[in-house]
């Protein structure tokens, strides 16, 4: 039993040998040379019809330079916002000059030589898209002409900022009460930071401003003496309209006239209406203005009088259209450019007695409404003067000296039946 029981297994085992033989396949034994040669790699599957298209690979070439002309663009957008907003070379602060007329292209070339900016390119661009020059005309900005301030390790954007907000350096000419024309044409042909001729023609004296006028480099000369002569006009008619009805002058010509010798007559504020109440007294008296600085004007026009040349009374008697003491009423034209004090004390003057007026050693004058007083006033004066050039060659001259104010004594002029 057991035999046949073995002897039944065994058919079955061979039957899972052959199962197994079956699906592995026969096994051939190999040569040791057989076995040592390298098998044959199986072929690549090949590429389908559609991934050979030359419109593919056209695509897919495009496709890789757009994604390399962003990546390289992004870098470059990163570069120049980074440079723009990063501080600057400048080690100081410096003056930078934006001239007239000039484009960005040049303004950042500059600025790059000048080692202000590291990149001119840099600028140029992106300040030309922050001015809008990609867009409209009417809505894009500019930089602006003019002398500007840098400042030290400034950035590109601050930089720009600055220029288009045209805040450049001023500069500033002052043109004191009392200068003639000719005298404020000369301050300005001297001011090296004014560009430009003045006009042959200057204009009328008394009518240019005196004040302090601010510009900046590059400013033609011509513009200030327009501003100037507009700022005085304007002055003039603004003082003209709230004068004193009852004054005794009747033209805003006449009006500007006596400003201009109540000017040079006396710099002290709280005097001018008080010197112009003389003059006016005078006028209505019929009396001679008998003025030194009309004398002055007379004799050496809108240049002035050199300030070491005294008035000599033989002056007096020089025949000349603005020598007061020889006519009678006002001068042809002003002798000078008179300020806003001046004209306001001209068309509101004091109003008093008196007639004369005499230096009184302290800068300023003392007043008479009658000759007796007065005398008295000039004796006081040039004894005071005296004391001041004693033991000076001066004093030898002081007799041929006009003192400052009407003339005393003989040289004096009465009010009329008196």
């Amino acid at each position: 039993m057991s035999n046949s029981d073995n002897g039944g297994e065994l058919p079955s085992s061979g039957g899972n040998a052959a199962s197994n033989g079956s699906s592995r396949g026969p096994i051939i034994p190999k040569s040791p040379n057989e076995a040592l040669k390298p098998e044959r790699v199986p072929d690549p599957p090949r590429r389908s019809k559609k991934a050979r298209s030359q419109v593919i690979i056209f695509f897919n070439f495009v496709m890789t330079m757009i994604v390399l002309v962003c990546l390289a663009g992004a870098a470059i957008f990163y570069y120049a916002l980074s440079s723009y907003h990063s501080p600057g070379p400048l080690a100081a602060n410096t003056n930078f000059v934006v001239r007239e007329g000039a484009g960005i292209a040049e303004i950042a070339t500059s600025l790059e030589r000048n080692e202000i900016i590291e990149d001119a390119r840099v600028f140029r661009y992106v300040t030309s898209v922050n001015l809008g020059y990609a867009g409209s005309a009417e809505n894009r900005r500019s930089l602006k002409a003019g002398e500007y301030e840098i400042k030290a390790h400034a950035t590109m954007q601050e930089i720009a900022d600055l220029l288009e907000s045209g805040k450049s350096i001023l500069y500033s000419i002052s043109m004191p009460e009392g200068l003639t024309v000719r005298q404020m044409a000369l301050r300005l042909r001297e001011d090296t930071i004014l560009e430009g001729n003045l006009p042959a023609d200057l204009p009328a004296e008394g009518t240019l401003r005196p004040d302090t006028y601010k510009f900046s480099r590059g400013t033609n000369r011509s513009e200030i003496l327009s501003q100037m002569h507009a700022a005085q006009q304007k002055l003039i008619d603004q003082i003209w309209e709230r004068r004193d009805p009852d004054l005794p002058i009747k033209t805003k010509e006449e009006f500007v006239v006596l400003a201009s010798i109540v000017e040079r007559e006396t710099g002290k504020d709280d005097e001018r209406a008080h010197v112009a109440s003389v003059f006016f007294n005078r006028l209505q008296k019929g009396m001679r203005l008998q003025s030194d600085p009309t004398i002055i004007y007379g004799i050496f026009g809108g240049d002035g009088k050199p300030s070491d040349r005294p008035i000599y009374r033989s002056d007096l008697q020089k025949e000349t259209p603005y020598n007061t003491y020889k006519i009678k009423g006002l001068p042809p034209t002003p002798i000078s450019n008179p300020g806003r004090a001046a004209l306001e004390a001209v068309a509101n003057p004091w109003r008093t007695k008196d007639l004369y007026f005499v230096a009184d050693g302290t800068g300023g004058h003392v007043f008479a409404p009658t000759l007796e007083e007065h005398n008295a006033n000039v004796k006081r004066w040039r004894r005071i003067e005296a004391e001041r050039k004693a033991g000076t060659a001066a004093a030898a001259n002081a007799a041929e000296e006009v003192v400052d104010g009407q003339p005393d004594g003989a040289d004096a002029e009465r009010p009329t039946g008196n």
